[in-house]
């Protein structure tokens, strides 16, 4: 679970390695990159109290080496030596002073909500995909998380797409908005499935995820985050509504066929019919499929990246989808045809690229 923090460019030596707190009973195992650490509580034979860091990869490989079986540590408090003793031999290393490790800092006039870990996972899933990776705008290379008295949102954009994750069955007891970047949410993702709720404390530039008897600490995104809102298009008169897995397949195997520098689809919807077609006119590569659908509105016809088309059709599961459009140049909005759980609300913008007649 801890690996996931590791950085391949750390700045400070002392973070290629895992710390070992003890105490009666108990380890506390963290690993850190400054920006996100991670603790880790597990329940361990020792009667001493000590901090000692470990060197990651190396434990890690070793690690992966036994099968399950008791390992016992034995650490020099004077020199950092460490020696591994199982049934089969003895493996030494050496690690470094615990002392040296970076603390995480503590949460100081914050607030705290508790969020079912279901409903902040599927949040993750449905929304992180979206998030942009542009070091020029680091605003919007995390998720917008947005806390109210009646409901809680989770919005994540690069200015090419929008996802807005919003649950009505889930509350804060005041307002507040903060930014989280990436690694720490894919760390949640991947290890908070098992867990029951989990409870999220944060300031105005931390954040700290406890489940179990895992913490997340992380710093917080500063900056504002744009006004998303300002962007979804309220009145969409044409709407189509299909099977998400036939229009998810449709569009992967004539993107194939697609210029591949815009990986351009155009989307032509005229009463119960939808053309999907794509062409490379550099290399004389053309595909185009029909599929059934049912279609309230005016004839249109409109362009995507098929890349966002399908990262939003694939991260959705719905069986059904509704693709809600105004006009060529104006984004289009999926959402699943039914909520896929009580009290959540899906919204996933994509905006068009230009038809080149």
């Amino acid at each position: 679970m801890l690996s996931g923090v590791l950085s391949n460019n750390n700045t400070l030596p002392i973070l290629d390695h895992f710390l070992f707190d003890l105490a009666p009973g108990e380890a506390l195992i963290s690993a850190s990159d400054l920006e996100t650490t991670m603790t880790v509580k597990l329940e361990v034979r020792t009667e001493d109290t000590a901090s000692i860091a470990i060197p990651a990869k190396m434990l890690l490989d070793i690690l992966k080496a036994f099968p399950d079986i008791p390992l016992t540590f034995k650490a020099d408090p004077e020199t950092y030596a460490i020696e591994l003793v199982s049934d089969a031999g003895k493996y030494k290393l050496t690690g470094a002073n615990g002392e040296e490790f970076p603390k995480t800092p503590a949460l100081e006039g914050g607030s705290s909500v508790k969020i079912s870990a279901d409903t902040l996972v599927t949040a993750i899933n449905r929304t992180l995909f979206a998030a942009g990776s542009d070091d020029l705008r680091p605003v919007m290379s995390g998720i917008f998380f947005e806390l109210y008295e009646d409901s809680l949102r989770f919005v994540a954009t690069d200015a090419h797409r929008l996802v807005r994750y919003a649950r009505t069955d889930a509350k804060a007891k005041e307002s507040s908005q903060f930014i989280v970047p990436k690694k720490p949410l894919n760390l949640l993702k991947g290890t908070a499935t098992s867990a029951e709720t989990v409870e999220m404390s944060f300031n105005e530039s931390n954040a700290v995820f406890t489940f179990d008897d895992v913490t997340i600490a992380c710093r917080l995104i500063e900056g504002k985050y744009p006004n998303y809102d300002a962007v979804i298009p309220k009145e969409n008169p044409n709407r189509m509504t299909i099977n998400r897995m036939d229009f998810l397949q449709a569009i992967r195997r004539v993107a194939i066929f697609a210029n591949k520098t815009t990986h351009q689809v155009r989307l032509r919807i005229a009463g119960s019919e939808l053309t999907v077609n794509a062409e490379d006119l550099d290399f004389a590569n053309e595909a185009t499929e029909r599929l059934t659908c049912s279609y309230q509105g005016e004839d249109i016809e409109i362009g995507f990246n098929s890349r966002f088309l399908a990262d939003m059709l694939n991260n959705l599961g719905a069986p059904e989808v509704t693709l809600e459009l105004s006009a060529p140049n104006r984004a289009g909005i999926i959402r699943p045809s039914e909520p896929e759980e009580e009290g959540e609300d899906l919204l996933m913008l994509v905006m068009p690229v230009m038809l080149n007649c």
